[in-house]
């Protein structure tokens, strides 16, 4: 208790030595040849454990311009009647529920502002300590933007359906129907929050693949079109693999997602829905034979402005870790046009979360006294 304190405690004298809202540029120092900007990237872990802010910056180098910064919104439980002695960090390696963790919001805040302001341009906070089922979800949102004015850009990455996570939530799992989601999705737009949504696009283990939740999500994002929304990872997961055509887990798996996902960019109805890249399970899929990744790179140069690149990487030890997803993707990266390239690893991070974080410091000065 005493160490919650002296945290706390921290976190206040830093708000009061921070400088006003809308006192950060717009983007990084001119291009110095850094290779992306990540648009998904965890701090902290499931036990809310990982790096300093300036041990990210020094591995972030001259490689990665900048970064969206968020921790894990959820925490998992470690029962001694479950696991005994060893302390679970994962949600696979305990069958113990999961909880949301509203403490990490002030935890990100706290360390983006340590950095003096010209580092802090490097990095886009995002809010993710709040239960999108709970129709008080929003009101902690909206107290975050309130003690903390300027320093988040966006919302994000929380959950709705993800493969072995949702159904270890404590008190139920959220849902793309349920109206407190809609209350959140409301604010992001009139706030204009960037939002960053993790919401598998079908069920773990499908049979016949039928996009289970691809309606719903559209729905969704066509109820909030002055809502900026990056749905991450595609939809993709682990074990949530891309829709088969055939049913036949052969090489030709991918083309039916890249023809769902053709399908959503090209309707007037989702001009508000971009995608991120992030995780090496989505690229593993987009590797998985020559064609595919062709059919990938198409489909990145058909529209390059609605991609982002990230790593969804956790708490990485050193450079190497960091970098190693978007190493993965170079086979890829290397069939885009130049402008495709440089839009998709860096030109659209900056276009979305720019345009979001001056949005937000008009709110704060408009809403918060």
């Amino acid at each position: 208790m005493g160490r919650s304190k002296c945290i706390f405690a921290a976190i206040v004298s830093t708000i009061a030595a921070a400088s006003v809202p809308g006192s950060r540029a717009g983007t990084v120092a001119p291009d110095s040849g850094y290779l992306f900007n990540d648009a998904h990237f965890h701090l902290t872990n499931y036990v809310q454990e990982g790096l300093t802010i300036r041990a990210y910056l020094a591995i972030m180098g001259n490689k990665v311009g900048r970064s969206a910064l968020f921790g894990i919104p959820l925490q998992q439980t470690w029962a001694y009647e479950n696991s005994g002695k060893f302390a679970p960090t994962y949600y696979l390696q305990t069958d113990e529920p999961l909880y949301y963790y509203s403490f990490t919001d002030a935890v990100i805040a706290r360390a983006y502002l340590s950095l003096p302001p010209r580092d802090r341009l490097r990095f886009d906070p995002m809010i993710t300590g709040f239960n999108p089922a709970d129709m008080y979800g929003v009101d902690h949102i909206r107290r975050v933007l309130e003690t903390f004015p300027g320093v988040f850009t966006g919302i994000g990455e929380f959950t709705i359906h993800k493969e072995f996570v949702s159904s270890k939530i404590a008190g139920g799992a959220p849902s793309l129907s349920n109206p407190a989601l809609d209350r959140i999705l409301d604010f992001a737009g009139e706030t204009g929050l960037l939002v960053l949504m993790h919401c598998d696009i079908d069920t773990p283990f499908a049979k016949k693949k039928t996009s289970t939740y691809l309606e719903q999500m559209t729905a969704l994002i066509r109820r909030h079109p002055k809502t900026t929304i990056i749905w991450a990872h595609t939809g993709l997961g682990r074990v949530v693999a891309p829709v088969d055509s055939d049913a036949t887990g052969n090489a030709e798996r991918n083309t039916t997602h890249i023809e769902i996902i053709s399908a959503l960019l090209k309707d007037p109805s989702l001009k508000n829905l971009y995608f991120d890249i992030s995780w090496d399970e989505v690229a593993k899929y987009a590797l998985s034979s020559p064609e595919i990744e062709k059919r990938t790179a198409a489909l990145f140069n058909r529209f390059p402005d609605r991609f982002l690149f990230g790593t969804d990487v956790v708490a990485p030890p050193d450079q190497a870790a960091d970098l190693r997803v978007f190493n993965l993707w170079e086979p890829v990266f290397a069939q885009l046009t130049p402008e495709a390239s440089v839009a998709i690893r860096k030109a659209n991070y900056e276009r979305l979360f720019d345009v979001a974080r001056a949005r937000v410091r008009a709110w704060e000065k408009a809403n918060v006294k």
